[in-house]
Order: C-alpha cells, then sequence, then structure tokens
C-alpha cells in the first residue's frame, strides 16, 4: 500500500506553541517615515499569514510605530520584557536605512537571547527619489555591524534585501520559526528515561550534567516501577482497552498472539500516563532484554506510536537520540526516527543500510499499516513468544535530514553533527525497520562519527533541514556542529 498524507497530532507541549516573534520596525529621521508605516503594516500582515504572532509596540506609541531614539529603544525593550516567556524570536524590518543605533539598544535592554532575523526593504529603481527612496540596502549592514558590535547573534535571509510579500521571504520567515523552535525546544526540554542503560550498550551514554546545564531535563523511571504500574491494571480497564484498540488499527497484528496485545496495551497505558504527568517531550526506553524477559514483549509498538504522534521514543535509554529526534521533529513538524548506521550497500561508496528491529513511526513507511512481528534478534535469546511487538518495513523514498547529538564530557559541552541525503528505492531485502540511504560524500562522513568518538544511532527525518539545526546549534545554543556536504 501507499502511504497517505500524514495527519500529525501534536503531543508535544512543544508542538502545541505557535511561534511568537517581537519585531522592531526600523526607522531613520531623515528618510521617508511613511516607508516605515506601510512597511510595518505589510510585515504584520505577512506575519499574520504565517502563523506567527508578533508582540509589538503599538504604532501610535512611538513615530509611526517604528524605532528610532534612545527613548523608543527603552520603550520597545521593556515591553519585550513584559512578554519574555512568550517571544521565540525577533524581527528587525528596515522598511527604510533605520537607526542602527536604536536596534542594537533596543535589543541590548530587552536581553531576550533569542534568535534575530534581519529583513531589508528593497528599493523600486524608478521610486529612487528623496521622498521615496529607502537606502535599507545599506542600513542593513549598519545594522549588521552593530549587532556584531554589541555580540548579538541574528540570522539573514537568503537574500541581501527582500519583498516581505514574496515566496522566497515567506520561506525565510518560515525557516526562521522553525530555527525559533528549535532553539526554544532545545532549551526547555524534558526527557524521559525508562530503565537503566542495557549494560551491553555504553554507547548510549550520556552526561545528565552537561543536558541540565543547557535547560534539558531528564527525568527517570525504573523498569521495576513499570512492571508494578502495569501489575495493577485490570485487563478489563477503559484505558487498556482504549490502548488495545488503537493498537490494532496502528498496525497489522493478525499473526501476533493477544496475551502479547494486551500486555503491549498495559504498558502503552503507563507509558502513556508517565509522559503526561512528567510533561515529557521526548523518551527512551530500556528494551533488551529485561523487557523481553521479564515482561514477554518488546516495547516497539507503543515508542512508535509515541513518535508518529510528535513525541519521539529512542531505544536503548539513548536519550542523545531522543533529543536528535525531537529536534529535527520541531525543525520539520514531521516524526523523527531513530536507526543504525548498519551496512555497506554493494559496493556503493555514497550508499548505506539503516536498520531497526524496529519501534520506528509508522509515517517512514512504505505501507499505511505496517505489520506488527516479534523481533528475530532478540527471540533465539529469549524465546519467539516474549519478543512481539516490533513494526517492521521499510523506509519510503524521500529526501532525509541525518542528525546525531551527543555530550562530550572532554570537552565540556554537547556536539553534533548533520547533513542530508535520501532514502532510495534501491533493492534491499532484510527484516525490522530498514532502508537504503544515499548521503554525498558517504565515506568522508563515517570517517568523521569514527575519528570523533560519534555512536552509531542518528535520527533522521524526512525533510531537509539541516540549515535549519546548524543554524541553531552553532549560533544561537553554542553546541558545536558539523554539517556535512
Amino acid at each position: 500500500m501507499t502511504a497517505a498524507a500524514p495527519q500529525y497530532v501534536a503531543a508535544s507541549r512543544l508542538n502545541e506553541r505557535p511561534v511568537t516573534l517581537a519585531v522592531i520596525v526600523g526607522n531613520r529621521g531623515f528618510f521617508p517615515h511613511h516607508l516605515a508605516l506601510s512597511g510595518r503594516r505589510t510585515m504584520l500582515e505577512q506575519l499574520e499569514k504565517a502563523g506567527i504572532k508578533a508582540i509589538i509596540t503599538p504604532e501610535d506609541a512611538t513615530n509611526v510605530g517604528a524605532i528610532e531614539s534612545l527613548n523608543e529603544a527603552r520603550l520597545c525593550a521593556d515591553l519585550f520584557r513584559k512578554h519574555r516567556d512568550e517571544i521565540d524570536g525577533v524581527l528587525v524590518t528596515l522598511p527604510n536605512f533605520g537607526d542602527e543605533r536604536a536596534i542594537a539598544n533596543t535589543l541590548r535592554f530587552a536581553d531576550l537571547n533569542v534568535p534575530v532575523l534581519i529583513q531589508a526593504f528593497p528599493d523600486d529603481v524608478s521610486k529612487m527619489d528623496l521622498a521615496n527612496r529607502r537606502d535599507s540596502f545599506c542600513g542593513k549592514m549598519s545594522a549588521c555591524n552593530n549587532l556584531h558590535q554589541y555580540g548579538i547573534n541574528y540570522t539573514l535571509t537568503s537574500q541581501h534585501t527582500m519583498d516581505p510579500t514574496s515566496d522566497a521571504f515567506m520561506a525565510d520567515l518560515k525557516k526562521f520559526a522553525a530555527i525559533c523552535r528549535v532553539v526554544r525546544g532545545m532549551r526547555t526540554a524534558r526527557l524521559g528515561m525508562m530503565g537503566a542503560r542495557p549494560e551491553a550498550f555504553k554507547t548510549v551514554r550520556f552526561s545528565e550534567k552537561l543536558l541540565d546545564f543547557s535547560g534539558i531535563s531528564v527525568e527517570t523511571l525504573d523498569l521495576s516501577e513499570v512492571y508494578g504500574r502495569i501489575g495493577k491494571l485490570d485487563d478489563n480497564d477503559s484505558r487498556v482497552q482504549e490502548k488495545l484498540t488503537a493498537i490494532k488499527g496502528y498496525a497489522q497484528t493478525k499473526a501476533v498472539p493477544a496475551e502479547s496485545l494486551m500486555r503491549m496495551a498495559k504498558f502503552g497505558v503507563v507509558l502513556d500516563g508517565w509522559i503526561d504527568d512528567n510533561q515529557l517531550d521526548a523518551t527512551a526506553v530500556q528494551c533488551w532484554t529485561s523487557m523481553e524477559e521479564y515482561f514477554g514483549v518488546v516495547p516497539c509498538t507503543l515508542m512508535s506510536m509515541s513518535s508518529n504522534k510528535l513525541n519521539p521514543s529512542a531505544c536503548e535509554t539513548d536519550i542523545a537520540g531522543a533529543l536528535a529526534m525531537l529536534a529535527l521533529q520541531l525543525a520539520s513538524g514531521r516524526p523523527s526516527a531513530l536507526v543504525d548506521w548498519n551496512n555497506n550497500y554493494k559496493d556503493d561508496p555514497d550508499k548505506g543500510v539503516v536498520f531497526h528491529c524496529s519501534n520506528l513511526p509508522r509515517d517512514v513507511f512504505i505501507d499505511d499499516i505496517p505489520v506488527m512481528n516479534y523481533q528475530e534478534i532478540v527471540a533465539g535469546t529469549v524465546g519467539k513468544e516474549n519478543t512481539y511487538g516490533t513494526i517492521q518495513g521499510r523506509i519510503k523514498e524521500s529526501p532525509m535530514t541525518y542528525l546525531r547529538i551527543s555530550t562530550d564530557e572532554f570537552a565540556g559541552e554537547i556536539v553534533a553533527y548533520t547533513g542530508e541525503g535520501r532514502f532510495t528505492n534501491d533493492p534491499v531485502n532484510t527484516f525490522g525497520g530498514y532502508g537504503v540511504v544515499h548521503v554525498p560524500n558517504y565515506q568522508a562522513l563515517l570517517a568523521y562519527i569514527c575519528n570523533n568518538g560519534f555512536e552509531h544511532h542518528v535520527s533522521v527525518n524526512h525533510a531537509l533541514v539541516a540549515d535549519i539545526i546548524e543554524e541553531a546549534f552553532n549560533k544561537y545554543l553554542g553546541w558545536p556542529t558539523y554539517h556535512h556536504r
């Protein structure tokens, strides 16, 4: 079956909240004020079209609602500080040259520490007289110069001057909104770690302190508590029955024993309750072999369901992997998956096979309703009957972005790499969740991963958002990030 157009339920609190931008309209006394007024109104119309909320000084609070003097900078900064908890980024728009001092002072006084986008209106070469000339082209350089002196980071539009009513600027605006979502999300993320790190997986170790220093919380829950909570659930509990129905609608389950499905349903109730109670934005769950040996299923289906409704869930307590899944999701608005860089593909140096056993979200597969089966790798150790719950299928052909986040305790910082490639339709016959990827200059990427001690896990997303990740991480979060090209 061919996958239908996806409709996502924004489960995470980070997805529910729209982006809000503080807006600074630049103005300069000896340039036409009517351009600042009309430019302000045009920009607010475009923000509304993009679904972005604007925080801006009232039109009658300053000269044409723009910012030029020191007092106006203080007035604007006071307004921004009152809305500090709402503001995700700042848009500086220059309908004319603008006063670079007022722009820089407003941002300094407000001290918001959020992404800043600088936009300048283009001149109409047929209106270059004194009454209509903008000179925003030049003014943008002056504004950037002052922000650079002040140590304030900022983002540029794709062209030096841009008509705010153009499709190109709307694309820039949406890209900037995604940068703001990623920065906001990474600074406030709440992650849940269910179970201890599997004994054999030292690769998924991380520094909780480094994450916490960046604003990222990690809440833990031992599997003994999970099993205890499950033990208190009756088969006929309405929550259990509702989850059982959801599972059967999510995957093809005809080959799965009824007892296994009931166990999954109860696990799902506990997982959902834990996420809700702790306001978790992403989770990482211990799997093999504790879950199979002492509970009798794998948690993959429930993790897949969580990821598909935009609350990503990673295997093997890979908290850093879950964080990367969340970052990609915030950048794209689509579900992310966690996979292994797993195999070569024939003798093509720029292709490889990615794989997990799997808990991949349903949206990434070719089939609308993927097959639920047993975990073939672990079954040989703990028995097939104890390993039902995997989601199997091939990842559909699509452009994609990959991302790995890691905590570098030796350097005392969070680091990452990202890049773009494509899932292909090259033939491959295997099990679990799998796909063939084409990554430009793949061998250099693999060498970079190995030389810098990165993990074999990588988060992937069916969207091209590496530029967004790089800008958010390097410029605004201060996380050194390698962008592979």
